[in-house]
């Protein structure tokens, strides 16, 4: 049964976190909006984002000093004119939140690779408060609708329609599922701004919501759009380690407040790591935890801040100490039990400093971008920020240019329904997922091997012609869509990985050199694929 239903607005939003929201309130000085959510509106990485947006602000801090941290932290990938740009803008950014409604907490924190305290938050839920007044802001918008249980499956360019086109490819908006009712949509906009977050649920174990699933990334790829540096997945050091909460980051601010990471014995093993101990960057913090772990045999280690007061613990703290105290820790008086787990993608889709793809009108903000910010290893906070930096200058660079971005007038094919949905095959689905996600988890997880990466990227290419033989024969259902994108992501960032010879940032294989033996340290290139 094809569709012939169609949506218009000038700017189309995928994705609902912080970069798609202050995207949306800028551009609706400009024209209408849509945004577009695959579940309910709350359900984003942003919203769970505990520490805080890194910003210089105090008279101790400086420019130069937000910039060095983010490259080192960055083991030489970074881009600095990206970097700096970012950097410089920060406190305009908070500014405009503070307009917003957005109020922080008066004391700055520090985390770790950060030689100042520069962390803006509002107590450890800092993503939640901006997205609520983001939020909030874009409903009161009347150029602004919001539409829930939207699965964008696939970008709409004019390349398909017609394919002797000049020049890149053209975005015009996507094919959507409503999931509530079966019925594919075509969305048209003038531009179209991918701001779906991460790829976390790649992975087995995550600190990302459920529905991370690299869509905009692998939406964007099958539109022949690039991506980069996918093998650069930050596996964040300290998830709570519980049967009940495996996806419940505990803030990297707990350890810029003295947080000491210790093993089942007590022992404070990080000073064996590195200089800043417990405060070293995040890859190295994950590595030397999974070290610790593979030596003992134990199951996780245990971060430990009960030489604090239990008040400042209470108020600093106060949605973590709930949540373990529900689960029968006390944070005040015994270590919280941590694990890794894949928490950021510093790769994804390739943009300019404008945030444009290779498609015309396409671009990409937030963490489904790679946008030369995060180099090799993001710099803690600098996640929310990125997203605001991005909205703005991608809003700013569209809106100097309308001409370059008309109407479309290409009536898109009507979307083909296809295949018979059957109850008995979501269970082979079930355990698809689970296959890619434990594959990834144990083969493309801290610590690399070749020989791990090969096996890799041999089941993952049986597993996707597995996928695209389910896609084009079930019924559209979530579920397929997603295990579609998780096998694409997959596959993509194996592919990213045996391309890098190299160990560099939160990227480490044992069958490559570090960068103190890599007589290329200078002059590093992302990984393209």
């Amino acid at each position: 049964m094809p569709t012939s239903k169609q949506e218009h607005s000038d700017f189309l939003v995928i994705g609902t976190g912080v970069a798609g929201l202050s995207f949306a309130l800028k551009a609706a000085q400009f024209g209408t909006v849509t945004i577009l959510t695959k579940s309910d509106v709350s359900q984003t990485n942003s919203s769970m984002a505990q520490g805080g947006i890194a910003a210089v602000t105090s008279q101790e801090d400086s420019f130069e000093k937000h910039i060095q941290d983010t490259l080192e932290a960055g083991a030489g990938l970074c881009h600095p004119s990206i970097v700096k740009m970012v950097v410089e803008q920060a406190p305009d950014r908070i500014r405009e939140l503070q307009t917003w409604g957005v109020e922080f907490d008066g004391d700055l924190t520090r985390e770790g690779g950060h030689r100042e305290r520069r962390v803006l938050h509002v107590r450890d839920q800092t993503g939640k408060a901006v997205h609520t007044k983001l939020l909030e802001a874009c409903k009161k918008n009347h150029q602004i609708r919001i539409i829930e249980h939207q699965f964008a499956i696939d970008l709409i360019t004019d390349k398909k329609m017609e394919p002797f086109t000049v020049g890149a490819p053209r975005c015009l908006g996507a094919y959507v599922l409503n999931t509530k009712t079966q019925e594919v949509v075509s969305f048209l906009a003038r531009a179209t701004i991918l701001s779906t977050g991460g790829a976390g649920k790649v992975y087995l174990y995550t600190s990302n919501w459920s529905g991370a699933t690299g869509d905009g990334i692998a939406m964007a790829y099958r539109a022949k759009a690039r991506v980069a540096n996918l093998e650069f997945m930050q596996f964040h050091p300290t998830c709570l380690f519980h049967p009940e909460a495996n996806n419940f980051l505990v803030t990297e601010a707990i350890r810029g407040e003295g947080g000491v990471l210790k093993t089942k014995s007590g022992e404070a093993f990080m000073k064996k790591y590195h200089h800043l101990e417990s405060l070293a960057p995040r890859d190295i913090v994950a590595r030397s935890i999974d070290a610790e772990m593979k030596k003992s045999g134990d199951q996780c280690v245990y971060l430990d801040i009960t030489h604090q007061n239990p008040d400042f613990i209470m108020s600093h703290f106060p949605n973590i100490y709930k949540k373990s105290l529900s689960l029968g820790i006390d944070m005040t008086k015994e270590p919280i039990p941590v694990v890794p787990a894949a928490h950021y993608l510093c790769g994804g889709i390739l943009v300019d400093h404008h945030g444009q793809t290779d498609l015309q009108a396409l671009f990409a903000i937030g963490e489904n971008s790679c946008s030369g910010l995060h180099g090799a290893n993001r710099l803690a906070s600098n996640s929310l920020l990125e997203c605001l930096a991005f909205a703005h200058e991608s809003i700013e660079y569209i809106s100097k240019n309308m001409d370059q971005f008309p109407v479309p007038k290409l009536i898109p094919p009507d979307w083909i329904y296809h295949g018979n949905e059957d109850q008995d095959e979501m269970i082979v689905i079930s355990h698809m997922w689970d296959e890619i996600r434990r594959l990834m988890w144990n083969y493309v997880g801290i610590v690399r091997s070749d020989k791990r990466l090969e096996r890799a990227e041999h089941r993952l290419s049986n597993l996707i012609s597995e996928v695209r033989d389910y896609y084009w024969n079930f019924k559209l259902h979530p579920d397929v869509l997603e295990l579609r994108n998780i096998a694409l992501v997959a596959h993509l960032t194996v592919q990213c990985a045996l391309k890098r010879r190299e160990s560099r940032g939160i990227h480490f294989n044992i069958d490559c050199p570090g960068l103190e033996n890599d007589p290329t340290k200078d002059s590093a290139q992302d990984t393209i694929v």
